[in-house]
């Protein structure tokens, strides 16, 4: 009867494991605690999507928004609005244990409204690219995930460390990165692209502004002089580089060094990052290979 007995007090065990308060901090600062591991969680941007999923917790994801389309098994989930409008009513009615937000992609007053309510919040905003594995675990603890999470982090660090021992000395590269087109808009150092930029050796020529992403005049842009142009594209999309190629005396234009990359694997907070800055090393080794700085 002993192996019986040791295996109702595994059980019970585990049980208490699962029911046992948990409580992390978020990306604003805030105390996040649940009684026990959140078994019905609302995730309100793509990238806070993903993360969830990373983190083994997928299957106690109950809906999500808009544009949450990776990894394909969310394109099932039910959604609940966008960054712009959220249907509260249905979010509550969900009865989730645990929303995890974006705040600079979703409505400040809404999420709010949410708290509000007494539903926990938890705010993902990873400025660092080694924030990421740091917001698989701490989502893996929420979910009661922590195994899986803690595998993901560190599959996520090694790759990370793989890449920056790769592109840690190579020549700088001065680099607009446009987040859009029309009207034209970038990113400072503050953000999660501009971390990228650094990791491959890239320097954003307006990592230095005060606003994380700001609108900019096409002038402003040739002044700052630089050499390459990155543009984060949907799709195979190029139609947004084109009014560059009118411009002369545009270094990146003269040079053939106007690029782009996929939108949503480097403005998306999420595992997939480490994707897009392997596409962007690539990029700004090609630009080295043009502008001679380095040999071929």
């Amino acid at each position: 009867m002993s192996w019986r007995l040791s295996l109702l007090c595994w059980g019970l065990s585990l049980a208490a494991a699962q029911a046992a308060p948990v409580t992390v901090v978020d990306d604003h600062g805030e105390v996040v605690t649940l009684p026990a591991p959140a078994r019905r969680i609302v995730s309100l941007a793509p990238h806070t999507t993903e993360l969830l999923f990373a983190a083994g917790a997928g299957d106690q994801v109950v809906a999500t928004v808009r544009y949450a389309d990776y990894p394909p098994p969310a394109q099932k989930l039910p959604q609940v609005g966008d960054s712009q409008l959220l249907d509260l009513e249905r979010i509550a009615s969900l009865k989730p244990d645990l929303i995890v937000v974006w705040m600079h992609g979703n409505a400040m007053q809404q999420i709010e409204r949410l708290r509000a309510l007494g539903l926990p919040i938890f705010h993902s905003e990873p400025h660092k690219i080694e924030d990421v594995a740091d917001s698989l675990r701490r989502l893996g603890k929420l979910a009661g995930t922590d195994a899986q999470a803690e595998a993901a982090a560190q599959a996520f660090e090694a790759e990370h460390r793989r890449l920056r021992e790769r592109y840690a000395k190579r020549p700088v590269v001065r680099v607009f990165y446009q987040v859009w087109d029309n009207p034209v808009m970038t990113v400072n150092d503050a953000h999660l692209i501009s971390d990228v930029l650094h990791l491959c050796g890239g320097e954003n020529v307006f990592g230095h502004l005060d606003t994380l992403v700001p609108t900019m005049d096409v002038e402003a842009v040739l002044k700052a002089h630089p050499q390459v142009l990155l543009a984060g594209l949907p799709g195979r999309d190029q139609g947004s580089l084109d009014r560059w190629r009118e411009f002369k005396h545009f270094e990146p234009a003269e040079q053939g060094l106007l690029f782009s990359v996929p939108a949503d694997l480097v403005s998306r907070h999420g595992p997939r990052i480490l994707l897009g800055a392997q596409q962007v090393c690539m990029l700004l080794d090609e630009a080295r290979q043009k502008l001679g700085l380095m040999e071929r």
